[in-house]
């Protein structure tokens, strides 16, 4: 059994039991203790920030923006050349109008490179022309009305390593960590020139690439010139245990230089080895949240994707997930001792208690293996002498690999024991999986639910057996003491599947029982190696014991070793079975391309697709509060909504489509459902009495924001069931080449992935070259458009980024003013996704017009110089028309 299988059975057994606190073991777990009565503050929320995460608005999503309870976010100067996308003033609404607090604007990225490439003949100059960009920028953000307000200006960044370093373009070839008086006139200089452009700007700094002991003497200079920043900043590419010891460090000085306290951003952390991985990231969380400062997460490869969290435009990878979960934690943090405190790659976790819901949430992780988690203290008061314990599990899904809400490990009561503390065991955890632990009020809990997945074990490729021509066994990958490597599951992966290869790799797996088992399969394909040029998405050819040939396509990443899961399902019988993946196949063909595989993982799942089940008494509340008193419901708990109160629900859909939802309900009046922003055109849900009322929704594939809120009377809500379904909202297809293209758009059969073999390019370049489109609805009002596109535009990058431009289409509906959509890359021309966007629609026959142009600056008046900006739409191969709801 695997890590996470044995996880899952064994709190299963040990709640079913009941706390073990006091039990002799021969060999006793680690422990995470949990105090629930040492109160360590207000719950912050800081680790949730980002250092170029949003490339514009829709890349990613505000769902997905808002759902990772997003803080902060760093981004570059608005038009700065630095990147493609995350020009401050584009991102700063969507991003404030996501729930976000506050955008910190990089001034120096109005300049190339890095070293920053500022003009000029010596330092005087050069600050000269960077106070010019400075007033720029300044007179910009003036124009943002209240959105202003969100703005923090960070004028240097590394300025050791760069514009006050040494090198041909620093300011006078001299470290101020060794010399400080240049920098700090500068910094004096360009604090009075923002602060006289606008006296309410806030200011941070020094921004440097550590904290090094020279910040202490930049305190005492910006006191004594009354230049003091705003908000303290650096980096931390260290670990988290850096993070601990510098604010404590930072937080001595401020006593020592009589400031403060500032509020702190530590805006890069993190190393590829860390981001994507629950488990991994959890420790750094952790760390922030007991520092109380705020944190972005740091940006080593593409923009806008959340540094890894995002996945396409609107799906989230565990890691979102982790976040989603940490987000939702409210009240007050209370004191979490660890095995080994402040030690990274060991067991850490963050933990709060909400006194007004009666919950304790705890998230954590960071090591594989058995501990125990121990809540003590626990309050008769606030949960009784039975408490409820909702377990999850948050896997590791890969930078690109799309996740699923968290895995429900046990869901079971547990008495509290005679000194007040409830004991859960954790065993056979996974290092890169992150956990969540929900304590509510038990007495009243319904029958419990059953564990998500019923069985699931991973099998390493390193471990499988490979015939054939082109083996490669490759790693280690990331590791503790290589942590530039991106994460891999056991550390090797395999490569060989590759054109003109005969490889076949096989797994030998043994499963319990008959079923239809799902089949996820872990491989990368770097879309720039030449091989993977030539078609996209490498395919590969699936067998079990030799039989029922698959072909699948691997998933495409934008460096080697960053990984995505692509996903089938097998029929097996109870027993051994061997299952291959081969570069050719008798009946199917050949693989073109070029893979690695890193792990095949196996899960079962009841032969009845069973629901998500997501519990309203653990869902985001507003104007409300759970309930525990209420018998007849599933959970430990209910959320009653008097009129505007209302409860928020993070649903994940594995694709775009028709989807059932069940709101179960205990009676007590109505209330009105939203998905994603967009008001159902439904009845209102609920009634008299308890009951169930079942709708068709359209979701987004990846993660939906479904809102209930009260309407007349009490409705007392008790959870959301949600399974896909089809036959109800029945998408219209329409053929992109069967539309009229004009000017230079044309058809294409260039990309063999799109639907037949055919799909539109080349519209944009001006207004004049469209695509347009006659599609049907059968009834006037809202629907979903879901275009299928591909884009693989990159720009000329500067450094280690890769920088793919996420492309835009105008959209005009029956010839009303154009609405914007961008479109995120597919890493290939020949790799399709899916974007749903809602639009109204008449009854009958409505007519789509797509168009693109390049975009202006800020100004209106000038053009990036860089093909940062393309004036090209995404190829389009298909879009489907499908009511967003129906009762």
């Amino acid at each position: 059994m695997t890590a996470a299988a044995a996880a899952a059975t064994a709190v299963l057994t040990a709640l079913v039991a009941g706390p073990t606190a006091g039990t002799a073991r021969a060999v006793q777990p680690e422990r995470l203790d949990i105090d629930l009565a040492a109160d360590t503050g207000a719950f912050h929320g800081g680790a949730a920030g980002s250092l170029y995460g949003v490339y514009g608005d829709g890349v990613p999503s505000r769902n997905l923006i808002e759902g990772m309870h997003l803080r902060t976010v760093s981004t570059k100067a608005q038009d700065g050349p630095q990147h493609p996308g995350a020009d401050a003033l584009e991102i700063l609404p969507p991003f404030v109008d996501s729930r976000g607090k506050d955008v910190y604007i990089y001034m120096t990225d109005i300049y190339r490179g890095f070293p920053y490439q500022w003009p000029g003949s010596d330092g005087p100059a050069r600050l000269a022309d960077f106070k010019k960009k400075i007033t720029e920028q300044v007179r910009q953000v003036k124009t943002m009305g209240d959105y202003r307000d969100h703005v923090v200006y960070v004028p240097f960044n590394e300025p050791e390593g760069n514009m006050f370093g040494t090198g041909p373009w620093s300011y006078g070839n001299v470290n101020w960590l060794d010399r400080p008086e240049q920098f700090f006139a500068a910094w004096k200089e360009v604090y009075h020139l923002i602060k006289s452009l606008d006296p309410d700007a806030r200011i941070a700094g020094p921004n440097t690439s550590q904290l090094f002991d020279q910040v202490k003497g930049f305190l005492a200079y910006a006191k004594a010139h009354d230049v003091v920043p705003d908000v303290m900043t650096w980096h931390e590419l260290s670990s988290p245990a850096a993070v601990r010891t510098s604010v404590a460090k930072y937080r001595s000085w401020e006593k020592e230089t009589g400031i403060g306290p500032l509020p702190v951003n530590v805006n890069e952390y993190g190393h590829n080895y860390h981001l994507s991985v629950p488990g991994q990231v959890v420790q750094w969380v952790s760390a922030i949240e007991e520092s109380k400062i705020d944190a972005d997460l740091a940006y080593w490869n593409m923009d806008g994707n959340l540094n890894d969290s995002a996945v396409e435009a609107n799906r989230g990878n565990g890691q979102w997930w982790l976040f989603n979960a940490y987000g939702q934690m409210s009240g007050r943090t209370v004191k979490v001792t660890a095995p080994h405190p402040n030690v990274q790659y060991t067991l850490q976790g963050v933990a709060t208690l909400d006194r007004g819901k009666r919950q304790s949430r705890a998230v954590f992780g960071g090591k594989s293996g058995d501990a125990d988690v121990v809540f003590r203290n626990v309050d008769p008061k606030l949960f009784g002498t039975t408490v409820h314990a909702a377990v999850q599990e948050i896997p590791w899904t890969g930078q690109v690999g799309d996740s699923a809400q968290p895995l429900r490990l046990a869901d079971r009561k547990a008495e509290v024991g005679a000194d007040g503390s409830v004991t859960l065991p954790m065993r056979d955890m996974n290092e890169m999986s992150a956990y969540q632990v929900i304590l509510s009020p038990g007495a009243a809990a319904g029958a419990p639910a059953v564990p998500s997945v019923s069985w699931r074990k991973t099998y390493e490729a390193e471990n499988a057996t490979y015939t054939g021509s082109g083996y490669s066994r490759n790693g280690p990958e990331g590791t503790p003491r290589d942590v530039g490597k991106f994460a891999t599951s056991g550390a090797y992966n395999v490569g060989g599947l590759r054109t003109g290869s005969n490889g076949v790799l096989a797994f030998d797996v043994d499963v319990p029982q008959d079923g239809t088992y799902d089949l996820n399969v872990f491989a990368n394909s770097y879309n720039q190696y030449s091989l993977v040029k030539e078609q996209g998405p490498t395919n590969v050819f699936l067998r079990v014991d030799g039989e029922d040939p698959q072909e699948l396509r691997l998933p495409l990443g934008y460096k080697w070793v960053v990984w995505g899961h692509t996903d089938t399902a097998v029929r097996l019988t109870a027993g051994r079975h061997r299952i291959t993946l081969a570069a050719q196949d008798p009946e199917l063909g050949a693989t073109q391309g070029d893979a690695i595989i890193d792990k095949l993982d196996l899960s079962l799942r009841d032969a009845v697709v069973r629901p998500a089940v997501y519990e309203a008494e653990f869902a985001a509340v507003n104007g409300t509060g759970p309930v525990y008193t209420r018998t007849g419901a599933s959970g430990p708990g209910v959320v009653p909504l008097g009129n505007g109160a209302s409860t928020t629900f993070w649903v994940h859909s594995p694709a775009d489509g028709e989807t059932t939802v069940s709101v179960d309900h205990l009676g007590g009046g109505l209330a009105s459902l939203t998905v994603n922003g967009e008001k159902a055109n439904l009845p209102a849900v609920g009634g008299a009495g308890k009951g169930t009322n079942t709708v068709k929704l359209f979701l987004s594939g990846g993660v939906n924001k479904i809102t209930l809120t009260g309407t007349s009377g009490a409705p007392v809500l008790d959870r959301l069931r949600v399974v896909k379904s089809q036959g109800t909202l029945k998408p219209v297809v329409h053929q992109a080449e069967n539309g009229s293209v004009t000017g230079a758009a044309k058809v294409t059969t260039a990309h063999t992935f799109a639907t037949g073999g055919k799909a539109v390019t080349d519209i944009g370049s001006g207004k004049a070259n469209a695509l347009t489109l006659d599609v049907t609805a059968a009834r006037a009002g809202r629907h979903a458009l879901t275009i299928r596109y591909s884009n693989a535009e990159q720009a000329p990058a500067t450094h280690y980024n890769p920088d793919p431009v996420a492309r835009h289409a105008d959209l005009s509906v029956n010839g009303a003013a154009g609405r914007r959509l961008l479109f995120p890359t597919t890493f290939h021309f020949n790799n399709f996704w899916e974007l749903s966007v809602p639009v109204t629609l008449r009854q009958g026959t409505n007519r789509l017009s797509f168009t693109a142009d390049e975009l202006p600056d800020f100004d209106g008046d000038t053009y990036n110089q860089y093909d940062q900006r393309s004036p090209y739409a995404p190829v389009i191969d298909q879009v489907a028309v499908t009511p967003l709801s129906a009762p």
